[in-house]
């Protein structure tokens, strides 16, 4: 019998073990009758729920700490498990899925997969997820957890297509759904390519972390694939995915050429329009995820590249066991201290590498604000006069979030065509500095209203108009909200009262904007640069 079909049948047994290894590492354990969990289909769902939140924040890049798992537990189980559970107890849980179910403990796991070709079982490493350190506020300091690859095969693996076939396969669908004006469904393919593009970037990065940590234990097979889908994504789809931007940009910019009013259009047309609008937005960030593998992929190759050498040069390197051919001497004769310093001074006689930067002396030099030191500082440790103090803080900032938009309406209704570009708003406000310091409060304040409409890309002020009368939210709302500021400018100020909508589109064939003397929060001044935007009123 010719048993070819069975030559990668290790490979297979990997995925089989991810299955196996969380049902050994939860199934023997008596932890889930305490929290309410009796039977076995229970606390699979819920792990497997787990490990999807984790997936979801990886995807995000965003910091996924044990106490964001406890609150997540708590949420789903109040909502749909409806077990007896304190948070306490959620904390506990989280821990014990993370750390016990998915980390068996912080040991190594391994599941043995039968090799025919090598006639032997082989250990398989399975790892689910990992950790690193963060700070949050850049003052506490936690652990973030997110999947690596064998996770994102876990969850992801239910077809069976290879890596490389995945985003093509999703991308003719995407394509599929667009020629048919199914926008709706072509919503969902964009967001499922950005997911995959964002996959492919991170298991660079873990490769890459690999790679460093030792290169033995990443194969040549393993490089060669990763540099094989790294290829595909950069030789073509970035190409196709600007023809594709272009191509929705053209049909949003149809429903304004044609003189249709918006308020007219049906729900079916509404939809289409804003589902037009975010695909536009998933396609520029798949753009920026493709030029970030891009980027990625020369580290991954310089890593690998480096890590090879070294382990060359290591291998011609004479190596001197310090306790037999230098203590154990001195121990026998301790005259021979007098010749220790002919060992180690060459150790501190090496050459450093010495060269001059002519590019340094012509950058320009950021003021640095000196630290004030005090003699004496009252520090208060009440809880209450620390939240009054913060609260305080984040009204002020908001308070020039508001003033920065308040400008840029009042310049815009000012003007003849109802419309300006950035370049021609900062020509006006530099020759006035009571209100550049309205527009550009500081330079990370500017930067994040200029990224939010830009994002926004179309506002349409009569439909949050519409939606604010039936959303229930609270007044007390002490942190940035584009639309909610927008809407609140417009409907307190009369003058504002005729804007039906903003546009807001980046102009690419024209100079940046350079911003002279713009303040940061931490006190000292640069020079800005950036994109020139178009701003018009409907």
């Amino acid at each position: 019998m010719n048993l070819d079909f069975l030559k990668d049948f290790h490979k297979r047994m990997k995925k089989v073990g991810t299955y196996a290894l969380i049902n050994y590492n939860s199934i023997y354990k008596g932890t889930w009758k305490n929290y309410g969990f009796e039977e076995n289909y229970e606390y699979i769902n819920l792990i497997f729920a787990v490990m999807m939140f984790i997936m979801e924040q990886s995807l995000k890049d965003d910091i996924c700490t044990l106490d964001d798992i406890a609150a997540y537990i708590d949420e789903i189980n109040t909502k749909f498990f409806k077990k007896s559970l304190t948070y306490e107890q959620s904390r506990n849980l989280a821990d014990f899925i993370v750390n016990t179910v998915l980390c068996d403990d912080g040991k190594a796991m391994y599941f043995k997969g039968y090799n025919f070709g090598e006639k032997e079982y082989e250990d398989i490493h399975i790892s689910f997820i990992n950790n690193k350190i963060v700070y949050i506020n850049d003052t506490v300091r936690r652990t973030s957890y997110y999947l690596t690859e064998d996770g994102y095969s876990l969850l992801l693996g239910t077809l069976e297509v290879e890596n490389n076939m995945k985003l093509t396969i999703q991308e003719i669908i995407f394509k599929l759904h667009l020629d048919k004006a199914d926008y709706d469904k072509a919503v969902d393919d964009i967001k499922q390519i950005f997911n995959l593009s964002r996959i492919q970037l991170q298991k660079i990065e873990e490769s890459i972390r690999k790679i460093k940590e030792n290169v033995l234990n990443f194969s040549s097979e393993a490089y060669e694939n990763i540099q094989d889908e790294n290829m595909d994504i950069i030789k073509d789809y970035r190409r196709k995915f600007q023809g594709y931007k272009q191509y929705i940009k053209e049909k949003i910019q149809e429903f304004y050429d044609n003189g249709i009013d918006l308020e007219k259009l049906d729900k079916e047309e509404k939809n289409n329009l804003d589902n037009l609008g975010i695909i536009n937005q998933y396609l520029s960030r798949v753009i920026g995820e493709q030029q970030k593998i891009l980027n990625s992929h020369f580290d991954f190759k310089k890593a690998y590249s480096n890590a090879l050498t070294g382990m060359t040069a290591m291998a011609a390197i004479k190596r001197i066991n310090f306790n037999n051919d230098l203590y154990e001497y001195i121990l026998k004769d301790v005259s021979k201290l007098d010749a220790l310093d002919k060992i180690l001074r060459p150790l501190y006689l090496a050459k450093l590498p010495k060269y001059y930067n002519i590019n340094k002396c012509l950058q320009y030099q950021k003021v640095i604000k000196a630290k004030m030191e005090d003699a004496e500082e009252e520090i208060s440790l009440d809880e209450e006069s620390f939240r009054e103090e913060k609260e305080k803080e984040l009204r002020e900032k908001l308070l020039k979030y508001r003033e920065l938009l308040e400008t840029l309406l009042e310049y815009l209704i000012n003007s003849s065509k109802k419309s300006m570009s950035l370049g021609e708003i900062v020509n006006i406000v530099n020759k006035d500095e009571k209100m550049k310091a309205k527009f550009i409060p500081s330079v990370e304040i500017f930067r994040e209203v200029m990224i939010e409409l830009l994002k926004s890309s179309y506002i349409d002020i009569e439909k949050m108009k519409k939606e604010s009368e039936h959303s229930l939210e609270e007044d007390d709302i002490i942190d940035f909200q584009l639309n909610k500021m927008l809407l609140s400018l417009i409907e307190e100020d009369k003058k504002f009262s005729k804007i039906k909508a903003i546009e807001i589109n980046k102009l690419f064939n024209e100079k940046p904007v350079k911003i002279y003397g713009a303040a940061m929060d931490k006190g000292y001044v640069k020079t800005v640069t950036c994109s020139n935007i178009k701003f018009k009123l409907h």
